[in-house]
């Protein structure tokens, strides 16, 4: 079939929306007809050459849509069922899934190269050449065909567009906070950074029972909307956040800090870690230029201190069963899903929706199909 997508040709380049030619699924493959997908700045990461699999490239990894076709040896999904993809596929039968440790399921490895997980051959062609697909689902089209691993079934009561922003966004976030943070009541968290994943570790964070939220982040738009999602307190810089987590805790400082900032670099672990007290835990989720190495750190402080630093994706979580909870605790009130998304884009308009991402003037952008 003929559909349309979001196209990278090269680095630095914007978006171009193409008509692509689809084929149809294969064995364990599905097709599915998109309702709405998640702006992230992973896929920034990708357009400014960041992080490069290969061009032509098919952005969009948050994404939820309606299945309509399944092809051979698909049990778990049949036309007409409503799905959340999840940007890390979930096999369930691996020595990772098994333990409960999805989120490093080993079909992950196929995520950094952007063909079929089923035989590493494309189903997407652009201007006849074969497409890469951003995490092995690109979101940013009209239709997709992926594995039935990357799908997770959900419930026909739940809005199909906001249920898009728990593919990666809110589980990342929120798992991070709850999972790997392992914030509990009273706790002092600092969350650097109010994107879609730092949105979704402030709430996991409030709902812990934290006493202090406090985000920093440079945007004014950003901070004011942190208050929304359970913050108690705002900092534009790291500095300005070591004076007020110190007034706070009475010196004592943070138990948590979670790092969601949009660009990771190795000079902002040390303000991070000086913001934790004793015995507290640094959560890294940022993604950086995957060849820098080298980090600022005090090693004393860090011994001394009995601090840890860890690093968290997809906030630990396991889809298959944290994906169906979140969504559950959305439909309840307790989860802010619809409060994320600032503004709604079409397809064509992509690449204002970047633009407004790049200005900090949205905590999620959605595109609606």
């Amino acid at each position: 079939m003929k559909t349309r997508a979001a196209v990278l040709w090269a680095p630095g380049e914007p978006w171009s929306i193409e008509e692509i030619d689809l084929d149809e699924p294969r064995t364990g493959e599905v097709l599915v007809k998109l309702t709405a997908s998640g702006l992230c700045h992973s896929d920034e990461h990708f357009r400014d050459g960041t992080s490069v699999i290969g061009y032509p490239f098919i952005g969009g990894h948050e994404g939820s849509g309606i299945v309509e076709r399944v092809g051979p040896g698909v049990t778990e999904l049949v036309p007409g069922d409503p799905v959340v993809f999840s940007f890390i596929p979930a096999c369930g039968k691996c020595r990772a899934c098994a333990k409960g440790m999805s989120s490093v399921c080993d079909m992950g490895a196929h995520i950094g190269v952007g063909t079929q997980i089923s035989d590493g051959t494309s189903r997407h062609r652009v201007r006849g050449e074969d497409a890469r697909l951003m995490c092995v689902v690109g979101t940013f089209a009209e239709h997709t065909v992926v594995n039935q691993a990357s799908c997770v079934k959900i419930t026909p009561d739940v809005p199909l567009d906001k249920a898009a922003l728990v593919g990666c966004g809110i589980p990342t976030g929120w798992g991070s906070s709850v999972y790997v943070g392992k914030v509990t009541s009273g706790d002092s968290v600092v969350v650097l950074g109010m994107g879609g994943v730092g949105c979704g570790a402030v709430q996991g964070a409030a709902l812990s029972g934290a006493r202090h939220v406090v985000v920093v982040d440079p945007s004014p738009f950003k901070r004011a909307e942190a208050k929304r999602f359970g913050a108690t307190h705002t900092a534009g810089t790291v500095e300005e956040a070591r004076a007020l987590v110190q007034e706070l805790t009475w010196g004592a400082m943070a138990d948590v800090v979670v790092i969601t900032v949009g660009v990771m670099t190795g000079g902002l672990l040390a303000p991070a870690m000086s913001l934790l007290g004793k015995g507290g835990t640094c959560v890294q989720v940022s993604v950086g230029d995957p060849a820098e190495t080298a980090v600022e750190l005090s090693l004393i402080d860090l011994t001394s201190m009995r601090k840890t630093l860890t690093g968290s994706w997809y906030g630990n979580a396991n889809p298959r069963s944290d994906i169906p909870l979140l969504l559950r605790m959305y439909m309840e009130g307790r989860i802010l899903l619809d409060e994320m998304i600032t503004k709604t884009y079409a397809l064509d308009d992509i690449n204002t929706g970047f633009e407004d991402m790049r200005r900090a003037e949205s905590i999620r952008g959605l595109i609606v199909f």
